[in-house]
């Protein structure tokens, strides 16, 4: 079933948080990106062009900039991981996401756009 389901992306998300293995990371910050796909049925919001038979994906965005600013994890799998299990607590149409956390300023000695986790959890 999940295989045909609709999808909605939510792409770029720019958030600001301390996240990082390193302590100038975890003290100074830098800036983040997250991409979300969520997957769902959007059949009965489209016959009745209601919000309320969707997902807000306002408050998907107002969530995810909650996890990123607040607090501190060593991994961005970490932070990936805390974001698809809250969007599947939170938003009980949504029956499987993808999460895409980019990390855009890693301290890494190379020339690169950006390091990146993609994970996809399903209820």
């Amino acid at each position: 079933m999940l295989g045909r389901m609709d999808k909605i992306g939510i792409n770029g998300i720019s958030v600001y948080g301390y996240h990082g293995a390193l302590p100038e990371e975890q003290r100074l910050g830098q800036p983040f990106r997250v991409s979300l796909e969520l997957e769902l049925d959007t059949r009965p919001a489209a016959a009745a062009d209601a919000l309320e038979k969707t997902v807000n994906y306002a408050a998907v965005v107002q969530t995810v900039e909650a996890i990123v600013q607040v607090g501190h994890v060593c991994l961005i799998e970490t932070l990936a991981e805390r974001i698809a299990t809250r969007v599947l607590a939170e938003f009980p149409l949504v029956l499987a996401v993808t999460v895409k956390v980019e990390k855009p300023f890693a301290p890494v000695a190379a020339r690169f756009e950006g390091i990146c986790v993609t994970i996809r959890r399903t209820r």
